[in-house]
Parts: C-alpha cells; sequence; structure tokens
C-alpha cells in the first residue's frame, strides 16, 4: 500500500481515510499505477509522486513519477496522462524512464 496525502493505493484501489477530501488527481494517479503495474509487471512500484497538472484548452495532462524496484535495480518511471480537457477522456499515456 502506497500512501499520497491522505489517499492510500493499494492495487489501484483508493482508499480514503474518513473526513478527507479525494484530490482532483487521484482517478489519474490510479491509472498512473496501474498502468504502470501492466508496463512494468516484475516491478515493484516503491514510490509515488504527484508532479502537477498541466492545463491546455483543449488537451491537458497530469503529470507523476513512479519508484520502481526491479530485482536489486531501481529506477524512476515519470507517466504522464493526456486528456480531453472538457470530456476528461483519455487520449495518451506516455511513459519515460529515469536514474534519477
Amino acid at each position: 500500500m502506497m500512501f499520497v496525502g491522505n489517499l492510500a493505493i493499494d492495487d489501484g484501489i483508493q482508499i480514503l481515510h474518513a473526513q478527507q477530501e479525494i484530490p482532483s488527481y487521484a482517478k489519474w494517479g490510479s491509472l498512473a499505477v496501474r498502468k504502470t503495474k501492466e508496463r512494468y509487471p516484475d516491478a515493484d512500484i516503491v514510490d509515488y509522486l504527484y508532479i502537477g497538472k498541466e492545463n491546455g484548452t483543449k488537451i491537458s495532462t497530469e503529470k507523476f513519477k513512479l519508484w520502481l524496484r526491479r530485482g536489486g535495480k531501481e529506477f524512476g518511471v515519470f507517466v504522464d496522462i493526456e486528456f480531453e480537457t472538457d470530456s476528461e477522456k483519455l487520449v495518451d499515456i506516455k511513459f519515460r524512464e529515469t536514474d534519477r
């Protein structure tokens, strides 16, 4: 289970502690975790960071950084989730690995 502020994410399931609001990016964070697990099935996600949102008139992007461990190696993966600003329809998910 990972904790992001007041949000706990366990296998893509969001658990909200009593009397706390769900952040606006929570659904995108769950998607980032789920898609990263699909892309790296042999790695464990050991950390999660919400970077922020880029608001566009037509397309917006939610940005995350996940830290993974595979075997004895750790690495980061930036996950950018693009969606239609008005409808929130998913457009694309981009992954970029980093050693930092």
